[in-house]
């Protein structure tokens, strides 16, 4: 780590600009965050890019990586980890604040950036605001390449665009067990809107419909899954959000071949407004239950080896096709937790020139960065994804449901149901399409 007499005597160029705070942890940026702002927006020499819409993308990470080191996913010695884009440094700052004591203390966490008035930032501001636990490295040069200099526990990719380009690097650079968090901004391509640079890319076709962002971070994972298979690696979905600008996918990678060999099973094509022979064909699958026998719902799974037309407007995929999170490390995302670990406190003298509503919003910020993921763990295996608003008008049902009221009546008839995270209105459920239907309808019919 930089001593203090180091630092001043080699400053970067604009310091030291302006001082913020996101969650308990205090950084310094070279201009004032703008919450508009979605990707670099200057080429100045000196400019420290910081983007604020990144917030709860960073609150998440700390979370999972608190679950990833105290469930022993990571083994038990030091854990090496790469906030692989760093810019500020402040993801990975963020994790040796917000971490427990004792799994920060394990952290060896390393900010990798191509430019090196980044990387000078990110130590200088670590200097002057130092981390009680943990160690903090700089890496210099393209994520590419030097991400190979070591076995890491833990990479995080953040490109500004598709993140395509650093996948295959970061898997071979990984320990025999792992995890690999990956962001993408190329939104317009995933979620379809882009149809060239989407197949360009990913290789993959997405309808623009209601559930195109889910859409999207199952095309993503799927490219992820493919690429670990590549290198004899398997994954085991974490969690997956969109967010905003970007989708995001966490996953734990293990050198395992079976499961890179089986990778296909869990690949698989999007079916809007299914034939019944499409939806016989899910059930046989397995992707729907057989009380779904002679439903139609909007949408079903179909395996990687069913037979569909290239021109059918009704596909998207190829995609990941099972669940998109793991139940334990989305029910360790509460509200207690993350306002235990990430929750700055109210101070009257505060450094940043914080009032006690500024503290307040940001207690705000972090539990809209959690919402509903807990409770969502309990049905994250569900079969169905469901927008209520599109739910109401393929039943012709006029205003759409509450989903709370949806998922209350589900439950009551024994089936998994919750609020998705998803940003729509939505559930998630394993129940059969009769089942919701009939919740609907029951709800319709009281509004009447």
């Amino acid at each position: 780590m930089l001593t203090r007499d180091v630092v001043e005597r080699n400053l970067p160029p604009y310091w030291p600009g302006l001082l913020h705070r996101e969650g308990r942890t205090l950084t310094r940026v070279t201009d004032l965050p703008d919450s508009n702002k979605k990707g670099p927006g200057s080429k100045n020499v000196g400019f420290v890019f910081h983007n604020p819409a990144m917030g709860g993308s960073r609150t998440r990470s700390v979370l999972l990586m608190a679950q990833a080191i105290e469930s022993g996913m990571l083994g038990d010695s030091k854990v090496r980890a790469l906030d692989g884009l760093s810019a500020s440094g402040l993801r990975a700052r963020r994790w040796m604040n917000e971490l427990p004591k004792e799994s920060a203390s394990r952290l060896i966490a390393t900010v990798g950036d191509m430019e090196q008035n980044a990387l000078d930032w990110a130590m200088a501001t670590e200097s002057e605001f130092p981390a009680e636990n943990g160690e903090l490295l700089p890496l210099l040069g393209d994520l590419r390449t030097s991400v190979l200099s070591q076995g890491w526990h833990w990479i995080d990719i953040d490109p500004f665009g598709s993140p395509v380009p650093f996948l295959d690097t970061a898997i071979q650079a990984l320990a025999r067990r792992g995890v690999l968090e990956v962001s993408a901004t190329d939104t317009a391509a995933l979620s379809g809107s882009s149809k060239n640079p989407l197949m360009r890319r990913y290789g993959a076709r997405v309808r623009l419909d209601k559930l195109k962002h889910d859409s999207g971070l199952r095309v993503l994972m799927a490219t992820v899954a493919r690429a670990a298979a590549r290198h004899d690696r398997s994954i085991e979905p974490l969690l997956s959000i969109w967010d905003s600008h970007h989708l995001r996918v966490s996953v734990r990678v293990r050198k395992v071949m079976q499961g890179a060999n089986d990778v296909e099973a869990s690949l698989g094509w999007r079916i809007f407004s299914p034939t019944k022979d499409e939806v016989e064909a899910s059930i046989s699958a397995g992707f729907l239950p057989p009380e779904d026998s002679g439903e139609l719902p909007i949408r079903c799974f179909l395996p990687l080896s069913h037979p569909v037309a290239r021109e059918d407007s009704r596909v998207s995929g190829p995609m990941w096709i099972g669940p998109m999170g793991d139940a334990e490390t989305m029910a360790s995302m509460t509200e207690e937790k993350v306002l235990q670990m990430c929750a700055p406190t109210f101070d009257e003298a505060d450094i940043a020139g914080w009032s006690q509503k500024d503290f307040e919003a940001e207690n705000r910020r972090l539990v809209r960065a959690i919402r509903h993921i807990s409770e969502e763990a309990t049905a994250i295996s569900g079969h169905h994804l469901i927008a209520v608003d599109e739910l109401a008008s393929w039943q012709e049902k006029g205003s759409p449901p509450s989903p709370r009221r949806m998922v209350d009546l589900l439950q009551e008839k024994g089936h998994s149901a919750a609020i998705s995270h998803y940003a729509e209105p939505s559930l998630r459920t394993d129940a059969p399409w009769a089942d919701i239907v009939a919740a609907l309808r029951e709800i319709s019919a009281a509004n009447v």
